[in-house]
């Protein structure tokens, strides 16, 4: 991904996430983080179809929703897979599987054991299939409120 991508994914996100959309500048934001871990599915006219954005995170918390981070933490102990999301008319083909394999490659390559993520919009199934587990945590039960009523924290050991 790269700058010139942004608009392509906020197009993409404001498509994907109704009710739990994020400015342009938390996308901005979340690149300068971690370029090596935000990747975009374009389309043959170079447009965005979809998206991924992942960055190195602590413990078993996730950062509030649309906020800015102001640099990684130092005891980051996991990746963080903050957003993915595709353009409804790419969904169904195969995209997912292959950007977060991906995203793991790269995790691994780069020496993290774990990643984490907060599935959103009924998504806990499907993250199931990507390999991760709903870990229970009293410590995030109040921000994951704020992400929905569905909002599940979960885990991908690597």
């Amino acid at each position: 991904m790269t700058a010139a991508d942004i608009d392509g994914v906020v197009d993409v996100a404001r498509l994907s996430f109704p009710d739990h959309f994020e400015s342009r500048a938390c996308f901005e934001n979340r690149l300068a983080l971690s370029p090596d871990m935000s990747f975009v599915l374009a389309g043959d006219d170079d447009a965005v179809r979809g998206y991924l954005f992942a960055y190195p995170w602590q413990g078993e918390t996730a950062p509030a929703l649309n906020t800015l981070i102001e640099a990684i933490p130092t005891d980051a102990d996991r990746i963080y897979l903050h957003d993915l999301a595709l353009d409804p008319d790419v969904r169904g083909g195969g995209h997912t599987r292959a950007i977060v394999e991906r995203l793991v490659d790269q995790a691994w390559a780069d020496g993290w054991e774990t990643m984490a993520l907060v599935a959103v919009n009924d998504a806990t199934a499907f993250w199931a299939r990507m390999g991760f587990q709903p870990v229970t945590s009293p410590a995030l039960a109040a921000k994951l409120a704020s992400y929905g009523d569905d909002a599940r924290y979960m885990i991908r050991t690597l």
